[in-house]
């Protein structure tokens, strides 16, 4: 749809429902308001408005976006796009108010959805296009977060990728695929990390298809929001939405229990309650996967044990060094040409890594994981080198990316002086 033509459709729309706004509501009182005024109109108003948004989100599609933003004062108007890492505001973007935007984002929210945005001022949910058929539910989705700038909402909303990668494109060694796979590993706890943005989703998805390729068994799929679908193959895949299918990450996990699952996913290990929950049930004999907020196997295991009570932290060491089995802490970073490379770190937890858990010496586990090489095992420095050495990225790009700088200009420079003397 044309920018203009698009600007003056969102402009009729509104403009009668904002001259039902009286100018001196602010804060939650306006926003309940708008929400009100939204529920009153007609199915054929709250869908052209929709549509609005829609094609918006389908421009994604074109300029091959994985983001877009729009919406309070921080977006000036304009509608943004990340763009191969880079964000900024489309060219051709029409300008919105800050009060057309605030109702185009109470269209797309249900009642209760719009009271837990008022109660937490921050709402996560997955978002689909309007589509002819059921299948049209697998493809065309977001994950979206609408949440409060200066008192105006703000969206950003993030592409679903529904191509999920071969599982041979990850480049595991053996070992490691075979520590992801139900059909070698009955139990274990497997952590994907990363910052956001890392492709830490599309790397779990990618392992759940794998299983759910060759084993006979059920996954259950804990999510905030769910984002990829997956439909069953060889295994019965549910899919549980926190807030919409189950109050929380801890509840969706217990409840899975009794629905007999052989592979439990939970999104994000994001609190104490969560972690401790993810540990007991891996350790009741689970195949479990999940994600952190983490740059680093180290870390993430840092991580784990820092969110526990201290008076906690023996015993969880001990269960962590006994049900964990594998940490994948990736990065995508710029390449040479235009687009990113999947960078990652991979500790595959050998008895040693076990016994360094156990006793509190995780500082050790970054010598095993330069050694592990013959496991599968490499530092983000060592694969950033490989990829550098690959001709795939910059030495500035491996630099920027690397978590032990100092380390990884030491493997460069020993690189360099081998070929100086071969």
């Amino acid at each position: 749809m044309d920018a203009g033509i698009q600007k003056d459709k969102i402009k009729d729309l509104i403009a009668p429902m904002a001259g039902k706004l009286s100018p001196n509501l602010s804060g939650v009182d306006r926003h309940e308001t708008i929400g009100i005024i939204i529920a009153n109109q007609q199915p054929e108003v709250r869908s052209e408005l929709k549509g609005v948004l829609d094609g918006l989100l389908r421009k994604m599609y074109d300029n091959e976006a994985s983001d877009i933003d729009l919406g309070g004062p921080g977006c000036k108007g304009k509608v943004w796009y990340r763009i191969y890492g880079d964000k900024s505001p489309a060219k051709w973007s029409p300008e919105f108010t800050l009060t057309e935007t605030d109702f185009l984002l109470h269209n797309i929210m249900m009642p209760s959805q719009r009271e837990r945005l008022l109660k937490e001022r921050n709402l996560d949910f997955s978002y689909s296009l309007e589509g002819g058929s059921d299948d049209d539910s697998f493809s065309n989705r977001f994950r979206a977060n609408i949440y409060f700038d200066i008192e105006h909402l703000a969206l950003n909303m993030r592409k679903i990728d529904n191509e999920i990668r071969p599982f041979k494109n990850l480049e595991l060694h053996p070992e490691v695929a075979k520590a992801l796979s139900l059909q070698y590993y009955k139990y274990g706890l497997t952590l994907v990390t990363g910052i956001t943005g890392s492709g830490k989703s599309a790397t779990l998805d990618t392992i759940i298809d794998a299983n759910n390729r060759t084993v006979d068994a059920h996954i259950a799929i804990i999510a905030s929001p769910v984002e990829l679908i997956h439909r069953p193959k060889r295994s019965v895949v549910r899919h549980r939405e926190v807030g919409r299918d189950v109050k929380s990450f801890k509840e969706g996990a217990v409840q899975s229990l009794r629905q007999d699952p052989d592979i439990i996913v939970i999104g994000e290990l994001r609190d104490p309650e969560t972690i401790m929950t993810t540990l007991e049930i891996t350790d009741s004999g689970h195949k479990t996967f999940g994600t952190l907020h983490t740059s680093s196997a180290m870390e993430s295991i840092e991580r784990i044990l820092g969110e526990i009570p201290v008076n906690e932290q023996n015993r969880v060491r001990t269960r962590l060094a006994d049900v964990l089995t594998c940490v994948i802490s990736q990065k995508l970073v710029p390449s040479l040409d235009g687009k990113r490379e999947l960078a990652k770190e991979v500790l595959l937890v050998t008895s040693s890594v076990k016994a360094a858990i156990r006793n509190n010496n995780v500082n050790e586990i970054y010598q095993m994981l330069m050694e592990g090489g013959k496991k599968g095992m490499n530092t983000m420095e060592q694969d950033l080198k490989r990829l550098y050495d690959e001709g795939k990225i910059s030495k500035e790009v491996a630099m920027n990316n690397a978590n032990n700088k100092k380390r990884l200009s030491d493997l460069l420079s020993q690189d360099q002086f081998e070929h100086i003397s071969g």
